[in-house]
C-alpha cells in the first residue's frame, strides 16, 4: 500500500493524477488483503441491478464471477455530489523538515489526499467541486463529473502543490470563508474540509458556528484534521534554544521548549478536544489526520462515510 508520496515525484512526473491513482490503487489492495476484505471499494463502474429495470447494460462477466447481478454505469449518472475545500493559510505550509531543511507540509498532505478522492469520486461517477480558501476565496468551482471537469481540477491542484513558498505570511480566516461556502454549495452535498484549524484557535467560537452553518444547511460534514503530531501538536523539540517564527505575521521569537511545552500542550490538547466534542455535537465526522502517518485513515474513512450516504 502506498502510504506516502515522496514530494519530489510531482516534479518529476508533472502528474498529481498519476500519483493519485497510485494511492488509490495501492489502498484497494491493501484492502483486500486486510480484514476489511468484502467492504465495498470496487463499486467504481457499476451499480446493483435493481428489479424491473432494462437488462440491456448488465455485466454479464461480472455475473459469472460474482453470481450478482450489475449495471455499468454511465458519465452522466452522479449519485453524490462532493465538495472538497483546503485551507490555504500560511500555517498549512509547517513541514516536518526541522532547523531550515525542507520538510513535507500540511498542505503537500492535503493536496494529495484532495487528488486521491477526486481519483476515487470520479471512477463512482460522483461530482466533484474544489474550493481553497484562506483570506480571501482563492478558488470554488461547482461539483461537476465530467472528465474536462476533473482535468482542471488536478490543475489547480498541482499549482497548489507547486506555489507552496508562495503562500508565507498569508492571514486566513476560514470560519467566514465557510459561512459564504455554506451558501454556495449546492444543497446536500458532502462537504469534506482539509484544514489544521490553528487560525481560528483564538477564537473557536467562530469556527463552531461556521461548522453548523454547513449542517444547518443539510450538507454532510467530514472534517479531517491535517497535523503534525510531533512537533505541532507535541512540541517535542530538543532542550535548548530555538528561533521560532509565525507563518502568518513572520514575527519571530527565540525560547527554550522545555521552558512552555506543558503550557502548550495542554493548551492544545483542550481546543482540540473541544473542537472533537463540538463535531460530535453537530454530528460531523472529525477525522484526525497527522501527515506523517500516511493516507490509509483518510481513504477508509471518506469510503465509510460514502457508503453511509449510498
Amino acid at each position: 500500500m502506498v502510504n506516502k508520496i515522496d514530494p519530489e515525484v510531482p516534479g518529476r512526473f508533472g502528474n498529481l493524477e498519476l500519483l493519485a491513482r497510485q494511492v488509490v490503487e495501492g489502498f484497494i489492495t491493501g484492502m483486500h488483503k486486510s480484514p476489511f476484505h468484502g467492504f465495498s471499494v470496487e463499486f467504481a463502474e457499476h451499480r446493483i441491478y435493481n428489479p424491473g429495470e432494462s437488462t440491456r447494460h448488465i455485466d454479464w462477466k461480472l455475473y459469472a464471477r460474482t453470481e450478482r447481478l450489475y449495471v455499468k454505469r454511465f458519465e452522466e449518472e452522479t449519485n453524490l455530489r462532493c465538495q472538497i475545500i483546503i485551507d490555504n493559510s500560511s500555517s498549512m505550509r509547517f513541514t516536518t523538515g526541522e532547523d531550515g531543511a525542507k520538510g513535507y507540509s500540511k498542505l503537500a498532505f492535503s493536496v494529495e489526499c484532495a487528488a486521491a478522492l477526486i481519483y476515487l469520486l470520479r471512477k463512482q461517477r460522483d461530482a466533484v467541486g474544489l474550493s481553497v480558501v484562506a483570506d480571501e476565496m482563492e478558488l470554488n468551482t461547482t461539483a461537476r463529473s465530467s472528465s474536462i471537469h476533473h482535468r482542471m481540477l488536478y490543475t489547480h491542484l498541482d499549482r497548489l502543490y507547486r506555489q507552496e513558498e508562495d503562500g508565507m505570511n498569508k492571514r486566513t480566516n476560514t470560519a467566514e470563508m465557510l459561512h459564504l461556502l455554506a451558501e454556495k454549495i449546492h444543497k446536500r452535498s458532502l462537504v469534506v474540509i482539509f484544514s489544521d484549524m490553528m487560525d481560528n484557535e483564538a477564537r473557536p467560537n467562530a469556527m463552531f458556528s461556521a461548522l453548523q452553518h454547513l449542517k444547518h444547511n443539510k450538507h454532510e460534514v467530514v472534517l479531517f484534521h491535517v497535523h503534525e503530531q510531533e512537533k505541532e501538536l507535541g512540541f517535542d523539540y530538543q532542550s535548548r534554544p530555538y528561533r521560532f517564527v509565525d507563518m502568518e505575521t513572520g514575527q519571530a521569537v527565540r525560547l527554550n521548549p522545555g521552558d512552555l511545552k506543558e503550557a502548550y500542550v495542554d493548551k492544545m490538547t483542550d481546543y482540540f478536544r473541544l473542537l472533537r466534542l463540538k463535531c460530535m455535537q453537530y454530528k460531523i465526522d472529525f477525522v484526525p489526520s497527522a501527515i506523517n502517518r500516511g493516507y490509509e485513515n483518510v481513504l477508509l474513512s471518506f469510503l465509510i462515510k460514502r457508503s453511509k450516504l449510498y
